[in-house]
């Protein structure tokens, strides 16, 4: 287990990643704020959804989800259909306009990430993957417990 001044030394380098997610927010569309490509972005990687589910994986009250689901809908980027299995629900779903800006927003962001980590090398980026997914593990509640290898 590592010592108390490791975990304080990764609190402040956690905190300053919001420079690097400032930087991703400055080569978003105009038109797309951070919070409508996280809608987007969401969708396309989970598929189809309620807006209930979105609200869990965005972490914020439905309220807040649903107005950026109100900004993206307003562009034709998502649709929402009827729920098969409530017909009172709705499911949110990519337009083809919705998968070009995703498309687009994963084309951005990995041209930002080849520049700015173009010294490192692949394993590097490799371990960094490695970590930060562990990471977000290790702080999802829905994950199963992690067995010592």
């Amino acid at each position: 287990m590592a010592g108390q001044a490791h975990y304080e030394e990764l609190a402040r380098q956690l905190s300053a990643i919001g420079a690097v997610k400032r930087e991703i927010a400055r080569m978003l569309p105009y038109d797309c704020p951070g919070a409508s490509a996280g809608v987007l972005t969401l969708i396309g990687r989970h598929g189809g959804m309620r807006m209930s589910r979105l609200a869990e994986l965005l972490s914020v009250d439905i309220s807040v989800t649903s107005r950026h689901v109100a900004h993206v809908a307003a562009r034709g980027w998502i649709e929402r259909l009827p729920d098969p299995a409530d017909k009172r629900s709705r499911i949110l779903r990519l337009t083809p306009e919705g998968r070009a800006v995703v498309a687009e927003l994963d084309r951005r962001t990995s041209r930002l990430m080849a520049d700015r980590l173009s010294d490192w090398s692949d394993n590097e980026v490799g371990q960094l993957i490695r970590l930060l997914g562990r990471l977000r593990e290790s702080f999802d509640a829905t994950a199963p417990p992690r067995t010592p290898a």
